[in-house]
């Protein structure tokens, strides 16, 4: 005897689930919506940071001469994109948690680590320009050239970028939102000030050199310094490992903290 199938049982049948693929490209094209108000705001300030740091610093420096001006330039696409990562990142995720859109992303039926990966894919691409910012400031500013390393640079500045959201990532979703904003302030000052990127780590006194020798902000400026002028600088392989383990952590951290929050 044939059987049929009740309308209702159809109705009741569980719908397909959308691949990874999709459902990536859709909190992509999400996360673009979110950020889109603040693109141009990012721009100025890579814009104006870039500006204030080579050229601003370069005036503290009376009769500054070429190495010193080659080194102040060639650190400030790291301060760049240090700041994007810990100030701003950190602020649009603690904004988000304000908002509950934060909350509204986590209860959707997806891998929560998708999330992460969607925000840091639209930071990546929104925090690489500022070191071609960088680089024609200083080239208008003081007329100096260049050898890039290119292999070296772009992965240097993709690992810079990816380190500093993933850490402003980190900071956000593990901290209060008012606390947030005033670790990441915190730590921008720690970086244009007391971290030896835009100046020698020979500056520092000696216990000051080791403490950066285990932190990421040196690291990555010698990095993308190597990249920027390698006929007078060469990468560390020591720098490449405390750098990727810096990002390694900060990514676990992230996971971890959008897998246990409720």
């Amino acid at each position: 005897m044939a059987t049929t199938t009740s309308p209702m049982a159809r109705t009741a049948a569980p719908l397909p689930h959308p691949g990874l693929g999709v459902t990536f490209r859709t909190l992509l094209r999400w996360t673009l919506t979110q950020s889109g108000p603040m693109l141009p705001f990012v721009i100025v300030v890579q814009v104006a940071l870039a500006a204030g740091i080579i050229v601003g610093f370069g005036l503290l420096i009376p009769g500054i001469d070429t190495a010193s001006a080659q080194f102040i330039s060639t650190g400030a696409p790291t301060v760049l994109l240090m700041i994007v990562g810990l100030a701003i990142v950190s602020a649009g995720v603690a904004q988000s948690r304000t908002t509950g859109t934060f909350t509204y992303l986590r209860a959707l039926p997806i891998p929560r680590a998708l999330l992460l990966v969607a925000d840091l894919t639209v930071w990546l691409l929104v925090a690489l320009p500022g070191v071609a910012v960088a680089v024609l400031v200083a080239h208008w500013r003081y007329g100096f050239d260049y050898s890039f390393d290119w292999p070296l640079l772009i992965a240097a500045s993709a690992l810079t970028a990816i380190t500093a959201s993933a850490m402003g990532y980190a900071i956000a979703v593990s901290l209060p939102p008012m606390v947030t904003q005033l670790v990441t302030q915190v730590l921008v000052f720690f970086v244009m000030l007391f971290s030896p990127i835009t100046f020698p780590k020979s500056q520092l006194p000696v216990w000051f050199q080791m403490v950066h020798d285990v932190l990421p902000f040196r690291p990555a400026a010698d990095l993308i310094r190597a990249g920027l002028l390698s006929d007078t600088y060469t990468a560390e392989p020591r720098d490449l490992v405390t750098l990727s383990i810096w990002c390694i952590v900060a990514l676990v951290v992230s996971v971890r903290a959008l897998v246990r929050r409720g």
